[in-house]
C-alpha cells in the first residue's frame, strides 16, 4: 500500500499527498538516482526541515518513503531477498538537512545491519542540495574496513553507471564470501552508568567476565532516575543512535531497572536491555559448580525476576472477583507468578536441608575445638589463589571476577603448632545484589562465624581504597563484626599503592608464595586472641543461667549429673569478664563436688 511512513506528525495532508507522487517516479535500471529526483527530494526535506529517505529497488521502483526528524530518520528492514545474509536488493537515499553528503556512523551501521545495496546521503545547505556521498558493502564481515565510501559528488556529476556497477560487485563479493563467513560469537554491549566512572569500569569487567565485548560507554550524572526510561527520553534517543552506530546487540545499565523501565528502553532502543544485577546473576549462574551453589543462584534469579513481571495491572487479574474480573480463570501473569512462588518454596526447602548438614559439620568442628579462618575480600583479589597456595586445594582460579563461587574449606597446620580450618568465600563487589546476599546467606555465614577473618586486598588496584571500604561495609551488613581480622595485601609483586588502611597489614603474593610465613604468623597471633574455651559446672538450682550464657558465647559438650550440668563455654575475653562478674557464685569449677552432702544424724 502506498503511504508515507515514519514521523508524519504535524505535516499537512497536501504535503503528504505531494510526497506520495514520488512513488510513481520511474528510474532507469542503470541510474543510481536521477539528479531531478534528488532535487525534488531535497525540496521536500527543506520544506519541513526533516530527513527523508527513499528505498529504491534494482528495477528502479520507489519501494518506501520514510520521514524522520531534523537529524535522523528511522530506517526499517525491507528486503527483496529471502537470504538475510545477501544484499537486500534495496538502496537507501536520504537527506541531511543542514549537513554534508558524508555518511554518518549511524548510516554506516544501518548499511551493514540492514544489508542495503547502497547507502547514500544528500547534504542540504540553505535549502539547496550540496553534494551526495554513498557507501557500499565490500565483504561479509561486520567491521568498518568492509565498507567502501565514496567521495561526495555534486548531483549533476553523480557517477551513475559506476555506482550501479559497484552494487553488482558488492553483491558478487557478498555471495562469494557467504561460505567462509564466521558468525559473531560474542555480544557487543554498550554500557550506561549514572553513578561514577569507577563503577562503570567495574561494569566493563563484569561484562567481560560474562563473555560480552564492550564497544561503547555512556555516562550521565543523574541525581534521580527517570520513571519511564531511567535516563530520560532525550538521552534515550541519543543512546539509540549510538547503539546503532556501534552495531550493538545489548545495552547494560549499571543500576537496577524496574520492569517498566526495562520494557520502555527495549522498545525505544530496539535492543535487549539488562541491568547490573541481571549481569551478576548471569555470571553466578555460569560459575556455580556445586548443587548448593546452583540452587542459591536459581533462588536469587527467581526472586529478582518475580518482582519484575509486568502485566496490565489489576485489570489483568481474574482471581479477585467482582465486576470486571470475571473471566476464564488465572491470567498468564498470575500463572507465571504462581509457578515462580512454587519453585522458590522448593528451592528454600532444599537449601534448608543442605544448611542442616552444614550445621552438623560445624558442631562437629566446634566439638573438636578447631578454629575457623575465612578468606574474605573483593572479587578477583586472589582469595582462591591464596587458598591453593596454603592448602594445595586445587581450586579453579582465573583473572576474572567471580572465578569461584562455592565455599571450599581445607585444614592448615601452623608452623608453631596447632591447626585451623581455612575457608574461601564468595567475593564482594560494589552494589552486591541483595537477592544474592539473601540466597548466599548460609555460605556467607562462614565469614560471620569465623574466629579470624583474613581480608585479602588487591594492593595493585587503582581503586584499592574503595574496594577495601566495600568489603568492610559488606561485612558490617552481614554482622561479621566480632571476629579478629588480619589484613593481607596481595599482589605485592605488581607494586602496592600505599593506603592508611594497610598500616597493620601483611604484604604477600599468593601467586609466587611471597611472605606466606608472615601471614601464618599473623593468623596464629590473631587466633591467640580469639575466644577462649573453658569448662564450667552449673547446679540445677541456677539452671536458667544456661540461656543467658548462650547469648554471650558458644555452649558445647553438655554433660548432665545428679546435681547439675557440666559444659564447655567458648567466649571472647570481654564476655568472660561479664560472666565472672555476674555468675561467679553460681558457676562452680568442673572439679567441684557434684554430690549432695550427707545429713547430720544428730539433728
Amino acid at each position: 500500500m502506498i503511504a508515507i511512513n515514519g514521523n508524519t506528525y504535524g505535516l499537512r495532508k497536501t504535503f503528504l499527498a505531494q510526497l506520495e507522487t514520488l512513488y510513481a517516479y520511474e528510474i532507469d535500471s542503470d541510474v543510481f538516482i536521477p539528479a531531478e529526483l534528488a532535487e525534488i527530494l531535497c525540496g521536500f526535506s527543506s520544506a519541513v526541515n526533516r530527513e527523508i529517505a527513499l528505498y529504491i529497488t534494482r528495477s528502479g521502483e520507489v519501494a518506501n518513503i520514510i520521514v524522520g526528524e531534523s537529524d535522523s530518520v528511522p530506517l526499517t528492514d525491507c528486503r527483496l531477498r529471502r537470504n538475510a545474509k545477501r544484499l537486500s536488493g534495496i538502496r537507501c537515499v536520504h537527506t541531511h538537512p543542514g549537513g554534508s553528503g558524508e555518511l554518518s556512523d549511524v548510516d554506516i551501521s544501518a548499511l551493514k545491519s540492514l544489508r542495503f545495496d547502497a547507502m547514500a546521503a544528500i547534504g542540504i545547505r540553505d535549502g539547496r542540495a550540496q553534494s551526495i556521498g554513498a557507501g557500499f558493502l565490500s565483504g561479509v564481515s561486520q567491521t568498518a574496513s568492509d565498507v567502501l565510501l565514496t567521495e561526495p559528488a555534486s548531483l549533476k556529476k553523480i557517477p551513475q553507471a559506476l555506482w550501479m556497477e559497484q552494487i553488482r560487485e558488492s553483491d558478487r563479493l557478498i555471495t562469494a564470501g557467504l561460505d567462509g563467513e564466521t558468525e559473531r560469537t560474542t555480544e557487543w554491549a554498550v554500557l550506561v552508568g549514572t553513578d561514577s566512572m569507577e563503577s562503570l569500569d567495574e561494569l566493563a569487567h563484569l561484562a567481560d567476565t560474562a563473555g560480552a565485548e564492550v564497544v561503547g560507554r555512556v555516562f550521565q550524572k543523574k541525581l534521580s532516575p527517570d520513571n519511564a526510561t531511567y535516563i530520560g527520553s532525550g538521552k534515550t534517543a541519543e543512546l539509540a543512535k549510538d547503539c546503532q552506530a556501534r552495531d550493538a546487540d545489548l545495552v547494560i545499565f549499571d543500576d537496577d531497572l524496574t520492569g517498566l523501565q526495562q520494557k520502555n528502553l527495549e522498545t525505544e532502543l530496539g535492543l535487549r536491555v539488562i541491568d547490573r544485577t541481571t549481569l551478576v546473576l548471569d555470571i553466578f549462574a555460569g560459575r556455580a559448580a556445586t548443587r548448593e551453589g546452583k540452587l542459591q543462584v536459581e533462588l536469587a534469579q527467581l526472586r529478582y525476576r518475580s518482582s519484575r513481571l509486568i502485566g496490565q495491572g489489576v485489570i489483568l487479574s481474574r482471581l479477585a472477583g467482582g465486576i470486571g474480573t470475571r473471566g476464564p480463570g488465572e491470567s498468564r501473569l498470575e500463572i507465571n507468578k504462581r509457578r515462580i512462588r512454587e519453585r522458590i518454596t522448593a528451592l528454600k526447602r532444599d537449601l534448608e536441608q543442605i544448611e542442616g548438614q552444614r550445621q552438623l559439620r560445624r558442631r562437629a568442628r566446634e566439638k573438636k575445638e578447631i578454629p575457623a579462618v575465612a578468606l574474605v575480600g573483593y572479587t578477583n583479589s586472589g582469595k582462591s589463589t591464596l587458598l591453593n597456595r596454603l592448602t594445595n586445594a586445587g581450586v579453579y582460579t582465573e583473572d576474572k571476577m567471580f572465578a569461584t563461587l562455592d565455599a571450599v574449606s581445607r585444614k592448615v597446620t601452623l608452623p608453631g603448632g596447632g591447626a585451623f580450618l581455612l575457608t574461601d568465600t564468595v567475593g564482594f563487589i560494589r552494589k552486591l545484589p541483595h537477592t544474592l546476599i539473601d540466597a548466599f546467606r548460609s555460605t556467607l555465614e562462614e565469614a560471620v562465624l569465623a574466629d579470624v577473618l583474613v581480608l585479602v586486598s588487591d594492593g595493585s588496584a587503582d581503586d584499592a581504597q574503595q574496594q577495601y571500604d566495600v568489603v568492610i561495609s559488606t561485612l558490617d551488613e552481614l554482622g561479621a563484626t566480632n571476629s579478629q581480622r588480619v589484613i593481607a595485601v596481595n599482589k605485592c609483586d605488581l607494586g602496592v599503592i600505599p593506603l592508611n588502611c594497610y598500616r597493620d597489614a601483611v604484604y604477600i603474593s599468593a601467586k609466587d608464595g611471597q611472605n606466606m610465613d608472615g601471614l601464618l604468623s599473623a593468623i596464629q597471633k590473631a587466633l591467640s586472641h580469639r575466644q577462649t574455651t573453658d569448662r564450667l559446672f552449673i547446679p540445677f538450682s541456677r539452671y536458667g543461667i544456661l540461656n543467658e550464657l548462650r547469648t554471650l558465647g558458644k555452649l558445647a559438650n553438655e554433660e548432665y549429673t545428679d546435681t547439675g550440668v557440666s559444659v564447655s563455654l567458648t567466649a571472647a575475653p570481654e564476655d568472660w569478664d561479664k560472666i565472672k562478674a555476674r555468675y561467679s557464685e553460681a558457676l562452680l569449677p568442673p572439679d567441684a563436688v557434684t554430690t549432695a552432702p550427707e545429713e547430720d544424724e544428730t539433728q
